[in-house]
């Protein structure tokens, strides 16, 4: 009898160990043989002869995962010392930040490797570590989630996980960034111009492994643009539109899921958007100057080996797109790509791109927004259960 229960608790073991054993061999279903283009961020890949390069693409991207054994979050009477099961979509927002650091400090085309001691790259990954002190740790985005009326514990949405990065970036000077969040499906460009051009601002320059502070009247933007493409599944007339949001250079991917589980999407493939996924818990730890074999093991469970795919329609409608503008250069030419190939060629645009917010809103206006809105929790609480934090998302489609 006690073999029998150890066969069966070593044949469970090796079946859940399966479920999070990424596969990278030629055979691996990351990554799709075919001629259609596949779209990492803004770049363009050839699958048949790129593939090797595909991957170190995305293994060179900051992937967070769920974490357990760190620092209790709120303090020493806290039991919350795992984020599993509820931190999915911190975790995203997490990689999307990571991934505008790197961008901004290291260069679009930089790329990690097992033996890599960037001492820049060390610097904005110790930022995201579960430390309390780290500028956005799980523990600094749970607890920045209470202002926005989410308790340690509790699932967030795209839009609230948007709004806490944007309100912790603002205490790291060194990061040099700053996020702007579209909300009512509405991007005001003279908002984002009047956020992001600061007299006397500083701005970093990559100079090798250093980056410098420079005097700048731009401050480099994480644009962040909330949205709901539908009701309890994705509009069909939305999805052109989402695929296209991929190959803008700009592209820092979407925010988002499929029901009930968060995910990090970072391109697509003919109707299929790749993703890193942050269910799979791994032990907390420290990096530090990645001086010893631990830390050097530690580095690794940053970096998934192969990313994941789904079918677009499976994704869930609440998402957040995210592109990033180094330069004010860059931001008008995502305004011009916006509005030539997300807005005058749909019938149904994602969103609406106006150069000032409409001075005149009557009465009469935000009640009926307001009865709108009513109406629209009422029925997500019966179509999703998951997160409640979008409520507030006019409904598109």
């Amino acid at each position: 009898m006690f073999f029998a229960v150890v066969k069966v608790l070593t044949v469970r073991t090796v079946i859940m160990d399966s479920l999070f054993t990424q596969n990278v061999s030629d055979e691996a279903e990351d990554i799709p043989q075919t001629d259609e283009p596949v779209w990492i961020l803004g770049r363009k890949y050839n699958a048949l002869k790129e593939l090797d390069v595909i991957r170190r693409d995305i293994r060179s991207k900051l992937w967070f995962t769920y974490r357990k054994g760190f620092i209790p979050i709120g303090g020493c009477s806290s039991t919350f010392t795992s984020d599993k099961g509820w931190g999915c979509m911190l975790r995203c927002g997490q990689m999307v930040l990571a991934q505008a650091l790197i961008t901004l400090h290291l260069g679009k085309d930089w790329q990690w490797m097992p033996e890599t001691k960037n001492s820049t790259y060390l610097k904005i990954l110790s930022r995201f570590e579960d430390k309390r002190a780290a500028a956005f740790s799980i523990h600094q985005i749970a607890l920045m989630g209470a202002s926005e009326g989410k308790e340690v514990g509790q699932w967030f949405g795209p839009n609230t996980i948007a709004q806490v990065l944007k309100k912790l970036v603002v205490y790291d000077e060194w990061s040099s960034i700053t996020i702007h969040v579209a909300l009512d499906n509405t991007l005001i460009i003279n908002d984002i111009l009047r956020q992001c051009k600061v007299e006397g601002g500083m701005t970093a320059e990559i100079d090798g492994e250093t980056p410098l502070k420079a005097p700048s009247q731009w401050k480099p933007l994480l644009l962040l643009i909330p949205l709901r493409l539908g009701l309890s599944e994705i509009n069909p007339i939305y999805i052109n539109g989402l695929k296209t949001s991929f190959k803008f250079t700009q592209s820092m991917g979407v925010i988002g899921g499929k029901p009930n589980l968060a995910l990090y999407f970072i391109g697509c493939v003919g109707d299929e958007v790749i993703y890193l996924d942050p269910h799979t818990t791994q032990k907390s730890g420290s990096i530090e100057e990645k001086m010893n074999e631990e830390e050097i093991e530690m580095d690794t469970t940053y970096h998934c080996k192969s990313a994941s795919r789904i079918p677009i329609t499976g994704m869930d409608p609440s998402v957040a797109l995210c592109f990033f503008c180094a330069t004010e250069k860059e931001f008008k030419s995502l305004c011009k790509s916006m509005q030539e190939e997300l807005i005058l060629p749909e019938k149904q645009p994602l969103f609406e791109l106006c150069r000032e917010r409409l001075t005149q809103w009557s009465p009469a206006d935000v009640a009926s927004e307001a009865i709108a809105a009513a109406s629209f929790v009422d029925f997500e609480h019966v179509e999703r259960q998951y997160d409640t934090s979008d409520e507030d998302f006019e409904l598109l489609g």
